[in-house]
């Protein structure tokens, strides 16, 4: 693991950052959920610090709680994408993309062209939906969990074989003899499951990487594990402890090897929020500042994970040694374990919220070296491959980090010193593909 180097991506969302309360923060733009603007800023700043992707989560519906949160979603990921993929050159894009509710050729034809106007830096992130008032959008009912998977299966082949249906040298582009393309080198790809049907071709050159790449994203799922081992070059997870990243990774390189992969092909790439501040406490103030509201409402929580009860009039109080002695983590939540850590050091309950330890991933405060001290760990005990940053706050969380962080990732030796090629699958480490792998492909017919 001595000379393994990160890659690091970056999740993009609505332009304001991964804390409650963000799009409030004085140096914020209110308006940044619809200014694209911004979110080529952010992206030019994870470039300038050597990221390679950008990942844009997605959950195409209204959440209830939007009066005062803001959405969290980006407005709609592929035409962000594809402006950002004009003001950037090295970093790539990795948009999420449903298997349940989209057509197989509308995926093709939107993220091969994405990947043919980026050069090469386009990526998919393929998921199945199963979440009732997405499905209400669709106007489709929620299928069980045997139905989506088998038509994501059948999906992802028919979009793989119509991104090479028009074939690498087809594209003659002869003005002297008038021919544009070898037609006999365009063709119909004549897919049929039970799900899912399309004829092609589609009608979109290589890119300088072949084609987009797949990822998939969640937990350890039989399915999901058998849908990554068989097509993904990359996948995103949430996991909180190195034990459990470690074990999620094995399983994801375990799915690949029975798939007739070599396990190294997939990267498995954790999450990481992050809050980049001079020190660990002006961290937390910063990051109380604008979450007190929502840590207000989970302080009992807190006494809960440590198997406490938690006197209110104290919450702003470390916890005394009686309660430490007794404290302990729960095992049916990897956070537990996160959450005592940190009351052991010394820190109130409200402070060991602002910590993020019940957030969505593991996450970091205070500076460059806290953060640098974390990715290390998790990369050279084998628990990841690279990493995707959630920022607390976009507009100088991000500069904060590649100004910070980056730089001392690289003092480490950890971290590239620049991009290893323009497109997303050199700067991935991930071999071409186009068109369907031969090792795994059947089961459409």
């Amino acid at each position: 693991m001595a000379d393994k180097k990160m890659i690091l991506g970056m999740t993009l969302n609505s332009g304001y950052g991964n804390i409650s309360g963000a799009w409030r923060a004085p140096e914020v733009d209110p308006g940044n959920y619809a200014n694209i603007e911004s979110n080529i800023r952010y992206a030019q700043a994870a470039e300038r610090g050597g990221f390679a992707f950008l990942f844009t989560p997605d959950f195409p519906t209204v959440r209830g709680d939007v009066e005062f949160s803001g959405i969290q979603n980006i407005m709609e990921p592929m035409m962000a994408l594809a402006a950002i993929s004009q003001a950037t050159s090295n970093i790539g894009f990795i948009a999420t993309g449903s298997t349940t509710f989209q057509e197989p050729f509308n995926t093709a034809r939107q993220f091969k062209a994405l990947d043919a106007m980026s050069h090469g830096r386009a990526g998919w992130n393929a998921v199945t939906t199963s979440d009732s008032m997405v499905s209400a959008n669709y106007g489709r009912p929620v299928a069980d969990r045997a139905e989506r998977y088998q038509r994501a299966n059948e999906a992802i082949q028919i979009v793989q074989a119509l991104w090479g249906s028009w074939e690498k040298d087809a594209w003659i582009k002869d003005q002297a003899s008038g021919r544009f393309l070898d037609a006999s080198k365009l063709r119909p790809v004549n897919l049929q499951g039970e799900h899912v049907a399309s004829r092609g071709p589609l009608p979109i050159p290589p890119s300088e990487q072949g084609q987009p790449i797949i990822f998939t994203s969640g937990g350890p799922s039989p399915h999901l594990l058998e849908l990554a081992g068989r097509y993904a070059s990359g996948f995103i997870a949430e996991v909180w402890t190195i034990e459990e990243a470690r074990a999620q990774r094995q399983m994801v390189r375990d799915a690949a090897e029975r798939a007739g992969r070599n396990p190294d092909e997939i990267k498995y790439i954790p999450g990481l929020m992050t809050t980049v501040a001079p020190t660990v406490r002006a961290g937390l103030d910063r990051r109380l500042a604008l979450s007190g509201d929502v840590i207000e409402a989970r302080l009992p929580h807190v006494g809960a994970l440590l198997g406490l009860q938690l006197d209110p009039s104290r919450y702003d109080q470390p916890l005394t040694e009686a309660q430490l002695r007794a404290a302990h983590a729960s095992p049916m939540d990897p956070r537990s374990g996160i959450v005592l850590k940190v009351a052991r050091e010394g820190w109130s309950p409200r402070d060991i919220l602002a910590h993020g330890v019940i957030d969505f991933h593991p996450t970091t405060v205070g500076p460059a070296e806290v953060h640098a001290d974390h990715l290390q760990e998790w990369l050279e005990a084998g628990a990841a491959d690279g990493f995707w940053l959630s920022p607390d706050i976009y507009e100088d969380g991000v500069d904060a980090f590649v100004d910070e962080v980056v730089p001392e990732l690289r003092r480490r030796g950890i971290f590239p010193e620049e991009y290893v090629g323009s497109t997303l699958r050199e700067n991935l480490g991930v071999p071409a593909q186009y068109g369907l792998d031969p090792r795994v492909a059947g089961g459409t017919s």
